[in-house]
């Protein structure tokens, strides 16, 4: 069993700490650290501690929070990997995130949720805050939303908790679909049948598959229709009953399509969809369903949605600062496309009024004219005028046009003015 020891008297115990863990299992030892040490180089990069091993120990020093961070979490592979799981530099990253973020939970309990076990004995749990969200609202809605940026896991996971379903016999099988659109590119006429111009677009969907359960079982499940996998144009005039239905890719969808998608849940079924709002490949110009789902559904009983951020990528370390760049970026060019007065936003709508123009001014009856005396009020018959013209209020007779340009004006610059009477 690991033991830990405080260690360096001539550090300041408030600012400076060094723990020790020993590790008597040649074996647990060596997966502890990696080939080359590379676990070990990983845990004191993204913690900032000193992690070092000698002998059956391994040595970390340092900031005492950092310290306690690395320390907890090389404590809780150690568990793990006794236990059968397997532990890889690339979990390293997420678990001392979310260790730092919540000091009292240990690395097993961040990890104990194993939602699948694959063939090749590599647990499928959800690694990060925003992922255990995730599962827990799939378990508890019949229609959940992913939606975030690329390598958080919304498909992946939603993947595991479907063949995880079908294993238990909580559902009778797997619909996955996704739209069939192209990735900015025109491909052309495809060759081959209906199955192989369609299997590019779903090629993602049977990778996952593969990575969980075996080949050859994938192929069986298919042959009973136990797993379907089918573009969303194929969807329309289903009802999925007892049925796990995930739509990937969502932000290709139109909004037809999504309201056509989501309204063929039928009795015992769950829905997932999954998609990133900010990697459309829709024609220019064409809404998302996925965006106008979110903001319709929002609230709706048995419905619920998860946002993902770069703190959920569980890719490769280089994808979470893409995804970053990226988000600096296009907030960048919004706020030059759409700069911010320097006095702020106007508070109302309207169009300021030009400085010096006074609309009473523009409104007024010539010089000299009286308008009690034109008033058609005032025995002026509006009957016996130019059906071409109109009096206004105060007798001035004005064309059609006139008077448009009269109201336009009015409404641009927010003026109430009485409006012009018909004649009629």
């Amino acid at each position: 069993m690991p033991q830990i020891q405080d260690r360096g008297p001539a550090m300041n115990p408030d600012t400076g700490r060094t723990l020790r863990l020993d590790v008597e299992d040649p074996d647990l030892l060596l997966r502890l650290t990696g080939p080359g040490g590379s676990l070990l180089h990983e845990v004191s990069l993204q913690s900032g501690a000193n992690v070092g091993q000698r002998g059956h120990s391994i040595f970390v020093s340092g900031e005492r929070q950092a310290a306690d961070v690395a320390y907890r979490f090389l404590e809780g592979a150690s568990e793990l990997l006794h236990e059968g799981y397997d532990v890889r530099a690339s979990d390293v990253a997420h678990s001392i995130r979310a260790l730092a973020q919540d000091p009292a939970r240990s690395l097993t309990e961040l990890l104990d949720q194993v939602i699948l076990v694959t063939p090749r004995k590599k647990p499928i749990l959800a690694k990060t805050a925003g992922q255990r969200d995730y599962i827990a609202k799939i378990k508890g809605h019949d229609l959940t939303f992913g939606i975030g940026p690329a390598g958080t896991g919304k498909t992946y996971l939603a993947m595991a908790m479907a063949a995880a379903a079908l294993a238990s016999k909580r559902v009778k099988r797997i619909v996955l679909t996704r739209p069939a659109v192209e990735a900015g590119e025109r491909l052309g006429f495809l060759p081959g049948d209906l199955a192989e111009k369609i299997n590019p677009y779903l090629r993602p969907l049977y990778d996952a598959l593969n990575d969980m359960l075996e080949h050859e079982k994938v192929q069986q499940l298919q042959t009973r229709g136990e797993i379907e996998v089918a573009p969303l144009a194929f969807m329309r005039g289903r009802t999925l009953n007892d049925a796990f239905v995930i739509l990937d890719e969502a932000q290709n969808a139109t909004p037809e399509q999504m309201k056509m998608f989501l309204t063929r849940l039928g009795y015992g079924s769950k829905a997932v969809v999954t998609g990133d709002v900010t990697q459309t490949d829709l024609p220019r110009g064409t809404q998302s369903g996925l965006g106008q789902a979110r903001r319709i559904l929002s609230g709706v009983k048995g419905v619920a949605f998860t946002e993902f951020s770069d703190v959920d990528v569980v890719r490769h370390p280089l994808v979470q600062r893409i995804v970053l760049a990226y988000g600096r970026f296009e907030a960048d060019e919004e706020q030059r496309r759409f700069p911010v007065p320097a006095g702020g936003p106007q508070p109302s709508g309207k169009a300021e009024r030009p400085a010096g123009l006074d609309p009473a001014a523009v409104l007024d009856p010539p010089a000299g004219l009286d308008p009690a005396g034109l008033n058609p009020g005032a025995g002026l018959n509006p009957a016996e005028l130019d059906p071409g013209k109109r009096p206004v209020s105060w007798g001035i007779e004005i064309t059609p046009s006139d008077e448009a340009e009269t109201l336009v004006e009015a409404a641009i610059y927010g003026d109430v003015t009485e409006k012009p009477e018909s004649g009629e």
